[in-house]
């Protein structure tokens, strides 16, 4: 069984040693920067009366400037990476020991009306989704929030491969996130995506050969003012030329420049996304044909993403000005890139849609990946066509401290309905949550928290948490009816397992021992799965009338004047209730 915090303490220490080293790197090639620049303009300033040896000179000090520039930032590109993978590895160390209700909760993908994602504290703060979350894409993030509240029941086996896969990848994992994490993406991938559909070319074809004919003749013209065979000024019409062509189509070419500008970071994230993706050997069918997925003919995707990105930064560097005066009158830069980028675009704008959705799901992937590493004493239920819909031994509540929480047995038969009762505060709501966990974690993919598990895969719908309107003008016993309505409703088009917590708690104690009542026949009638929390204790009557119903409870004990409580299921009624203890206990009456 592997360490996970202890893989992370080591390489924390390990990509901490390598940032400090590589930051003494970029010291030094700062230092050779600097001297290259100072000999270079003592060299210009010491040639200077023959202008061709100065010329010269500032040429090979530009070059090897510009050599240990790109030297720099490849190390600081290096370094940057080491730091991402500290932060990443920091991260896990702080939320293993319970500090993670600083992140994103996803309270964003929260809905009231879905089946059960207002219910079971999936989203919000200390919810599973903030507990589980290392996505760094937006669009990562919404899948993952669509993979917890899919309520898909096909292709589990089929997930469950492809997630302990890549919990034996924290390596490739680790290095996927910090990439991901070096660039901060602001425009949408469907705004992208959009963009290139819809984007019309305004260059002509024969604009192709132009730029590099037009170089040829810059550089044979520079050459023949260099060696004075004709006159220097005739250097700079050739620019005035240049610069003419240019101005054509300048304002367009602005355009497309203000629209690739927002997108460049987000291709060059993608390239070296894609390239992590093809490069990494993958076993599992579901990764596999992801892979597949974003495979050319004749050419990775990542090559053909770097392609558009390398030209959308050379279009960038008209935003220098000396870039943008001696680029184009000289080489025609911008007709250049942005030629290039209208190609790219009609060949490969109707593949990125393709290419996006892949590197989302693997970000989204990369999570379940690592709650599965991080939580190597959970285990993946057996997927079973028959049988029991849950049979569990020990099964706990995922987000509890494992040294703290009580653990319980459970088997429930297809068509059986439990009914709970138990004390205020003894466990009844924690259970109820614990097993539709199950059920949702076992429905994505996941290990759950038990020793073992079987699982016949159901869909979950609960009602646990009805409130009222204001907004709505409706009233919480109508809230509650609506949602009583739409499980009735959902039951009658397919199987799902119920779990219900106090239901009809808007109306009076009589009226609501009455209706529950009915409510439970009516959905033992109609073969219903699941769990009822009730502190009506009438309702366990039923028991006696309808063999699918079996009675369970959590008790409490007053021992030396507290109150104690062991959280364990047990087979019957609770007899023990606790609210009159408990307002005598706080002074409150």
């Amino acid at each position: 069984m592997n360490n996970p915090l202890a893989y992370y303490q080591k390489h924390l220490k390990t990509y901490k040693k390598r940032a400090q080293k590589l930051y003494g790197h970029m010291t030094m090639l700062s230092v050779y920067r600097l001297s290259v620049f100072a000999l270079t303009g003592i060299g210009i300033y010491v040639g200077f009366k023959n202008w061709q040896v100065a010329v010269v000179i500032g040429i090979v000090g530009i070059a090897v400037f510009l050599y240990l520039l790109s030297k720099y930032n490849d190390i600081k590109s290096q370094k940057q990476f080491k730091e991402a993978l500290v932060a990443i590895n920091q991260d896990e160390i702080e939320i293993a020991s319970g500090d993670f209700h600083h992140r994103d909760s996803g309270l964003q993908f929260q809905d009231p009306h879905h089946f059960y994602s207002l219910d079971i504290d999936l989203f919000g703060r200390g919810s599973f989704f903030q507990f589980i979350n290392r996505t760094t894409i937006n669009e990562g993030t919404q899948k993952l929030a669509d993979a917890l509240k899919a309520n898909d029941i096909t292709g589990i086996v089929s997930r469950q491969q492809a997630i302990k896969e890549l919990s034996s990848k924290p390596k490739w994992r680790q290095f996927y996130s910090a990439t991901s994490r070096l660039v901060v993406v602001e425009t949408p991938a469907k705004q992208i995506i959009h963009w290139l559909q819809q984007y019309q070319a305004f260059l002509p074809k024969i604009l192709k050969w132009l730029p590099l004919g037009f170089t040829l003749i810059s550089i044979l013209v520079f050459a023949l003012g260099l060696f004075n065979v004709i006159d220097a000024i005739f250097i700079g019409y050739w620019l005035l030329v240049g610069l003419g062509i240019s101005g054509i189509y300048v304002k367009k070419i602005n355009v497309l420049s203000a629209n690739t500008d927002k997108v460049k970071e987000t291709f060059r994230q993608y390239a070296s996304l894609l390239d992590l993706i093809e490069k990494e050997s993958f076993s599992s069918e579901l990764l596999k044909q992801k892979q597949q997925q974003i495979q050319q003919q004749g050419k990775k995707a990542s090559d053909i993403f770097r392609e558009l990105s390398k030209a959308l930064d050379a279009l960038d560097n008209r935003n220098n000005f000396l870039s943008a005066i001696f680029g184009n009158g000289f080489f025609l830069s911008d007709i250049k890139n942005s030629y290039h980028i209208e190609q790219w675009i009609s060949h490969h704008a109707d593949k990125v849609t393709d290419w996006f959705e892949v590197v989302s799901f693997f970000d989204a992937y990369n999570s379940l990946g690592n709650f599965v590493f991080n939580h190597p004493d959970f285990v993946f239920p057996n997927i079973e066509e028959k049988g029991a819909v849950i049979k569990a031994t020990d099964l706990g509540h995922p987000l509890l401290n494992k040294n703290k929480r009580v653990d319980s047995n459970l088997t429930i038969e297809n068509e059986q309905f439990f009914i709970v009762t138990g004390a205020n505060m003894a466990g009844k709501s924690t259970f109820l949550r614990t097993v539709s966990l199950h059920i949702v974690m076992a429905n994505v993919g996941l290990p759950v928290c038990a020793q073992s598990s079987s699982y016949s895969p159901v869909k979950l719908i609960t009602s646990m948490r009805t409130t009222d309107s204001l907004t709505d003008d409706s009233s919480y016993f109508f809230s509650e009816l609506t949602r009583l309505k739409y499980i009735v409703d959902a039951i009658q088009e397919e199987p799902y397992f119920i779990v219900l917590d106090e239901i009809l708690k808007g109306t009076n104690s009589t009226d609501k021992a009455i209706g529950s009542r009915k409510f439970v026949e009516k959905l033992v009638a109609s073969n219903a799965t699941g769990i009822i929390a009730t502190h009506d204790l009438s309702l366990c009557e039923i028991e006696k009338e309808l063999h699918q119903v079996k009675n369970y409870y959590f008790d409490a004990e007053i021992i030396n004047d507290e109150l104690h409580f062991d959280y364990t299921l047990k087979t019957g009624v609770c007899k023990n209730m606790n609210a009159s203890f408990l307002l005598k206990k706080m002074n409150i009456v």
